[in-house]
C-alpha cells in the first residue's frame, strides 16, 4: 500500500519489509547485472589489448597505432572491435585468418608503419 505526500512522492504504508523486499530484490538483479557488464568489459578489454600488443609486435606500430589500425579493420571490415581482436589472437596463435580481414590488416598497417625500432638503422 502506498500514500502520496504533499510533494506528491509515494511512500509507502503499512508494513515497513514490504516495501523493502521487492527494492532490495530489484537492487540484488541490477547488480548482478552490473557485475556480468563489468566482467565482460574485463575480458574484452584483455583481449583488445593482446590484439594491439600483437600490432606493436608484428606491425612494428606504437600502441596508440595499434589501436588505431584495429578501429580502422572493424569499421572497413564491419565486425565488432572485440571480434577483430580475437580473430587476430586466433591468427598468432595459429595462422589462420579471414583473407577479406587479412587483406585490409595488411593495407592498414601498410599506412601505419612500420615505425623505427630504437637502435635499428632505418629501413632503407
Amino acid at each position: 500500500m502506498t500514500s502520496h505526500t504533499r510533494s506528491g512522492a509515494v511512500e509507502p504504508t503499512g508494513d515497513p519489509q514490504e516495501a523493502t523486499v521487492p527494492d532490495e530484490t530489484a537492487q540484488i538483479v541490477a547488480l548482478q547485472e552490473q557485475v556480468g557488464q563489468l566482467k565482460e568489459a574485463v575480458t574484452s578489454h584483455a583481449v583488445v589489448d593482446q590484439a594491439i600488443g600483437m600490432m606493436v609486435a608484428l606491425g612494428r606500430v606504437a600502441p596508440d597505432q595499434g589501436w588505431a589500425v584495429l578501429r580502422e579493420v572493424s569499421q572497413h571490415t564491419n565486425i565488432k572491435l572485440r571480434n577483430v581482436a580475437e580473430l587476430i589472437i586466433i591468427w598468432g596463435q595459429k595462422g589462420d585468418l579471414p583473407p577479406d580481414i587479412r587483406a585490409t590488416l595488411e593495407d592498414t598497417l601498410d599506412r601505419y608503419g612500420p615505425t623505427q625500432i630504437p637502435g635499428v638503422p632505418p629501413l632503407g
